[in-house]
């Protein structure tokens, strides 16, 4: 069965997920969700995500999806049945038959859990193939099995409806190029794994997809490999003594962007053993800064982290060219600047999957003599 599913996902959508306000449910309700793909009963358990978990009723279950940084109590209901069955599910909520056939993705992050579940051959549309790593993504696209779809605001919407997928992975956070698509019947699922506060949280949306794919048993097994690999290497340097200070983002158009104190990065680097230079602001989202203030709470930090899509050589000449007080930082001077170039690695098409991959990068910088053997793999020291 899992050979003839694909997937389509997009990145955003207005005025067509079905969306109510509720109380908040118990954690208890969350850990446990009845699989509606096949005869057997799974169980899917849900220890670290926020935005999404499943209720179960006679015939069907309820997907709901919310925004995992926000209090409110907004949610985006789906109605999941088996495929093909004559199920009375509730007026007007929007329907996902399982197992899910095909998809469309939007972005590389969503790509990831198709990735780590081996499931590209779902993904029948995406959107750009400008930093395109995974061979076998790249072999669909040059063999016409994956079709592009244009950008978001200037999809292509004959190639859509010719393609006729199962489902539309979305963003309901931005706008775009809906109003055609949202009248052709196909629905729009948000994936807001990208907004889990930490690594854990994000990595755990391969449950998600697995859910809608009938593939929760290998969603399951992998997830629960990543989580048990990132708690060792969390507990390695749970009594560490030292915990060097570090600091995030770069200056663009005169602004710094960061982000919070509660966010994914801030307990990625907590949990490798170091301090983030905003950990006690409460956001959980970016931060915008201007230089001044980043200066007086980073000048001294230990470490300055990087991720960008840079064309050449990246290295400190480099870095000071952007801008000139980069090179007053403690961190500059001593050469302690952790990279990742989005060209050059799978930032968002496998990191978000790999969370124990990324962290084991993390100690192996601030606490070498913890991993002193990893290879790094999407960060490392910027050397030069």
């Amino acid at each position: 069965m899992n050979g003839l599913v694909r997937v389509l996902c997009l990145s955003c959508v207005c005025g067509v997920l079905f969306c109510c306000k509720s109380t908040p449910r118990k954690q208890s309700s969350r850990e446990q969700a009845v699989n509606v793909t096949g005869d057997s009963v799974a169980q899917v358990r849900i220890k670290y995500a926020k935005g999404f978990w499943l209720e179960n009723h006679d015939g069907y279950s309820v997907l709901n999806i919310k925004d995992p940084q926000e209090s409110s109590h907004t949610r985006y209901q789906y109605a999941l049945i088996p495929r093909g069955a004559g199920v009375k599910t509730p007026e007007g909520m929007p329907v996902v038959q399982l197992p899910v056939r095909s998809a469309v993705c939007m972005t590389s992050l969503q790509l990831s859990n198709f990735i780590k579940l081996g499931a590209t051959d779902r993904v029948v549309g995406i959107t750009s193939t400008r930093f395109l790593f995974n061979e076998t993504m790249q072999r669909q696209v040059d063999e016409g099995k994956t079709r592009k779809i244009g950008i978001e605001g200037n999809f292509d919407n004959e190639v859509i409806m010719s393609l006729n997928p199962d489902l539309m992975f979305i963003s309901p956070f931005k706008r775009g190029g809906y109003d055609a698509v949202k009248d052709i019947g196909i629905p729009l699922v948000p994936h807001l794994g990208y907004k889990e506060m930490t690594p854990l949280g994000q990595a755990e949306w391969i449950k998600f997809v697995g859910l809608l794919l009938g593939m929760e048993d290998v969603a399951n097994r992998e997830f629960e490999r990543i989580e048990q690999r990132y708690n060792s290497l969390k507990s390695m340097v749970g009594e560490v003594k030292r915990r060097p200070v570090v600091f995030s983002g770069e200056l663009r158009g005169g602004v710094w962007y960061a982000v919070g104190g509660k966010s994914f990065l801030a307990q990625l680097f907590h949990d490798a053993g170091a301090d983030y230079f905003l950990k006690d602001d409460p956001r959980s989202g970016g931060v915008t800064l201007d230089f001044e203030t980043v200066y007086n709470q980073a000048e001294s930090a230990d470490y300055w982290r990087i991720a960008n899509s840079f064309a050449g050589e990246y290295c400190y000449d480099a870095l000071k060219a952007q801008d000139e007080r980069y090179a007053d930082f403690k961190a500059f001077r001593e050469k302690h600047v952790i990279y990742c170039n989005m060209r050059e690695k799978p930032f968002y098409e496998s990191m978000p999957a790999e969370p124990e991959t990324v962290l084991a990068d993390m100690i192996r910088v601030f606490h070498p003599e913890i991993l002193p053997d990893h290879e790094p793999v999407y960060y490392d020291i910027l050397k030069k």
